[in-house]
């Protein structure tokens, strides 16, 4: 099972005051590049795996979806998402990703936010979201980069002349980290940038766009805290379509 760090009432009330938690999508930086991405909803049915607050289920029910399915592991991240409104084409469901069982052919859009690198088995994952998509449905998700996953320790090093420098520790070694993230004891998988599109390939999916992700100038005009992501990339961007 995934560990589920997300009921944990520590770090549920450390998440729940990160600026994304407080603003939704418009507090996350990625949310632009991410959302171009996106197919257009109208009339369609959609997944969102790892949904948390269902910031993005509500905003694809905005969007025309005919069917929004909202999926987490953590009761305290779901029941934070119904709280925030009910529609008639929204739903919530508490499922592990780690045991997903999804119908065939059910889903134009498969969507998640910082979610899959939580995931040991990625490709059963990656198995169970081809088959659940219709021909033509889509697969659009962010995850933590794996530069960024695989820190020799927290934070930055700066040299003798001042530069920064992000340390990157055993990048080829696969499998959990584990770092204090709010919490102790938060596990991740790091799988590097290979493992992570191939798997994708060998899922059956055609790869349509890829971004590691970096602030725009605008972006770090209005949140210049954001300059530093331009030093590394922080986030990883995939969409990809199911022939």
């Amino acid at each position: 099972m995934t560990q589920n760090i997300y009921d944990n009432d520590t770090f549920f009330t450390g998440y729940s005051q990160l600026p994304r938690s407080v603003g939704g999508l418009d507090a996350a930086p990625e949310w632009p590049a991410l959302r171009a991405m996106l197919p257009d909803l109208q009339g369609k049915n959609v997944l969102d795996l790892g949904c948390g607050y269902g910031w993005f289920c509500r905003w694809a029910v905005q969007a025309g979806a005919a069917r929004v399915l909202g999926v987490d592991v953590s009761e305290k991240m779901l029941a934070q998402a119904r709280s925030m409104g009910n529609q008639a084409a929204l739903g919530y469901a508490r499922l592990d990703m780690e045991q997903l069982t999804l119908p065939p052919a059910s889903y134009d859009l498969v969507y998640s936010s910082l979610a899959f690198h939580y995931i040991e088995d990625y490709t059963t994952l990656l198995a169970t979201i081809r088959q659940s998509l219709k021909p033509g449905g889509k697969l659009v998700f962010s995850i933590e980069h794996p530069i960024f996953m695989a820190p020799r320790q927290p934070g930055w090093l700066t040299d003798a002349q001042g530069r920064k420098h992000w340390p990157v520790d055993s990048y080829q070694q696969q499998g959990p980290r584990i770092s204090d993230w709010l919490a102790p004891g938060v596990i991740k998988q790091h799988r590097t940038l290979g493992t992570t599109l191939n798997a994708l390939l060998h899922a059956g999916f055609q790869l349509e766009q890829v971004e590691e992700w970096g602030p725009t100038d605008d972006q770090i005009a209005q949140q210049p805290a954001l300059a530093e992501e331009r030093e590394r990339p922080m986030l990883l961007l995939i969409g990809c379509g199911a022939p």
